[in-house]
């Protein structure tokens, strides 16, 4: 029944695109408590953020040392101490419409992928009790962390979200696609080209 249940929740909550709801704005400090996070991720089988050395430093050309916030609000993760595999960092938020859209095509790509991690960042977003809801009805299967005052922004030189990064197994952000992902094939093309995996 759950299985049957998913796919349509999916599309209603593909359908309602940006929320109204929230009377918070983006880029506000999010205000639901990190035991209650943890709850929620439990709740809805939002998968744990890697553990990471808090003084790693950045490569050259790598992601930036940083103390973010799992989603979970269980740990804190430096992106410049990932382990050391091809990964793929998708920036996305719940009230973004062409995340949503995107959605599908990061959760096929995923599971085609043999060797690559995936990591979420719940970017300029002040409702991540939302956040996790809608990973788990998007069938998000990978960790998460939250930037939700756009810490990032500079140093990645993120415009706008979503947007997707390829970093290679040296650490080192191999490409960029900004803007809206069209297809699982144009995912997987990307991944080829920056990652050399197919």
């Amino acid at each position: 029944m759950r299985q049957l249940l998913l796919p349509a929740l999916l599309t209603v909550a593909l359908a309602t695109g940006c929320s109204t709801a929230s009377t918070a704005s983006p880029g506000q400090t999010p205000s639901t408590a990190p035991a209650d996070l943890a709850t929620l991720a439990e709740q809805y089988g939002l998968q744990a953020c890697p553990e990471t050395d808090p003084d790693a430093v950045a490569v050259d050309g790598g992601l930036p040392a940083t103390a973010l916030s799992c989603l979970d609000g269980s740990t804190t993760v430096n992106l410049a101490g990932l382990p050391r595999t091809p990964t793929i960092i998708n920036f996305w938020a719940q009230w973004c419409g062409p995340c949503r859209v995107e959605s599908p095509f990061l959760r096929e790509a995923a599971a085609q992928l043999e060797g690559v991690s995936f990591l979420g960042v719940d970017y300029d977003d002040p409702q991540p009790d939302w956040a996790i809801e809608f990973a788990s009805l998007a069938g998000f299967a990978w960790p998460h962390v939250m930037d939700p005052d756009r810490s990032l922004r500079a140093e990645l030189s993120i415009a706008g979200i979503p947007t997707t990064f390829f970093v290679g197994a040296d650490g080192r952000i191999a490409g960029v696609h900004a803007g809206q992902l069209e297809s699982t094939e144009q995912l997987l093309d990307l991944a080829e080209k920056y990652l050399e995996v197919s």
